[in-house]
């Protein structure tokens, strides 16, 4: 029998949105002199070995960094759901050594793996002139807001360093994906019931060779008594109606998803903020669901609002147990990721 949870969630993780804004200190954490000065030494190295990413934790040697990182995955893991990662100097150094320090900081968390069927292992999340109305597009390549989700494969930490601020808008808005189950507990059961079901999404051309273009999972599972949740942008739903009526989102779906929006995105729940350049913002992407206002760039190319991401895979050990309804998902994850397609390799 597929496992649900009925009660009160009443981990760490269930946060409101103003009591969490009040304490930023609880969830910015300031790196240290001693960890940036380890960073700095680290980035030297892997500049003098000739290195490109991707290379490895042991190719990037941290001490005192390390254990500010270790001290930090554990809260993100079992608590709040997300911090802020503080203090790199962004004007310091370049883009080029920005991607070479943010790469060094995700192998020393876990390993990161494919995004896209391009095999980008550090995206780039920039406006690329396109929009929801392009079947194969996907929210980061576009200016639009971007409603609340969980990033596409359940990979445990989604990471992103903000190189340039745009010029307006762009502010990032979280909300814990557990209270959200809370207030559909106690507002429409029947709802959150709807919300352990299966639902079609699309692949948006990035199935991997062999697989078919759609797949099915719920937006909450749980699993060893803890939940986890899918939801992706409402684009990934709809588009799948394109093979077929019986991949169509159903009515008591998509009110489900009408009201998961409407709870997200109360002020008393979410907690909002500008990255400073500079920044890292780890999210659980299990428990924390992320927003993004739409946003208008600077006229030169060279000052686009421009963060770079990481899908990090964490150890056996240290990652939130799945339910087997994710497998189908799961398993590209295990696998490094979403995969090289032909096509995009050719």
């Amino acid at each position: 029998m597929t496992e649900q949870i009925s009660a009160e969630i009443t981990d760490p993780g269930a946060w409101l949105g103003p009591d969490i804004q009040a304490g930023d200190e609880d969830w910015i954490r300031h790196l240290s002199a001693e960890a940036l000065a380890d960073l700095d030494a680290a980035l030297r190295h892997v500049q003098k070995a000739g290195l490109q990413i991707p290379f490895g934790k042991e190719d990037f040697p941290l001490n005192a960094c390390a254990a500010e990182l270790a001290a930090l995955l554990p809260e993100v893991q079992n608590g709040l759901g997300f911090r802020v990662l503080r203090g790199i100097p962004r004007d310091k150094y370049s883009d080029a050594e920005c991607e070479l320090l943010y790469w060094g900081i995700g192998v020393h968390i876990g390993s990161p793996v494919s995004q896209n069927d391009r095999g980008h292992l550090l995206g780039h999340v920039l406006d690329e002139d396109r929009s929801y109305d392009d079947p194969s597009a996907r929210g980061y390549q576009t200016a639009q807001r971007m409603d609340f989700h969980c990033d596409l494969l359940p990979v445990d930490v989604l990471g992103l360093f903000c190189l340039h601020q745009a010029k307006s808008g762009g502010e990032s808005h979280l909300v814990s994906s557990l209270t959200v189950h809370n207030v559909l507990r106690r507002e429409r059961p029947d709802l959150l019931d709807v919300t352990y079901q299966p639902f079609h999404l699309d692949w948006r051309d990035e199935e991997p060779d062999g697989e078919q273009p759609w797949y099915a999972i719920p937006m909450f599972s749980a699993a060893d008594g803890q939940v986890t949740s899918r939801f992706t942008s409402r684009q990934y739903l709809q588009s799948c109606e394109r093979f077929g009526a019986e991949y169509t989102i159903t009515d008591a779906q998509t009110e489900c998803l009408d009201l998961v929006q409407q709870i997200a995105n109360r002020p008393e729940l979410q907690v909002s903020f500008r990255l400073q350049e500079g920044d890292i913002q780890l999210v659980n992407n299990h428990t924390t669901m992320h927003a993004r206002d739409a946003f208008e760039d600077y006229d030169d190319p060279a000052l686009k609002r421009h963060l770079l991401r990481m899908w990090i895979a964490l150890s056996n050990d240290m990652r939130r147990p799945l339910s087997p309804e994710l497998d189908c998902r799961y398993k590209w994850v295990e696998a490094g990721g979403i995969p090289l397609k032909e096509s995009a390799a050719g």
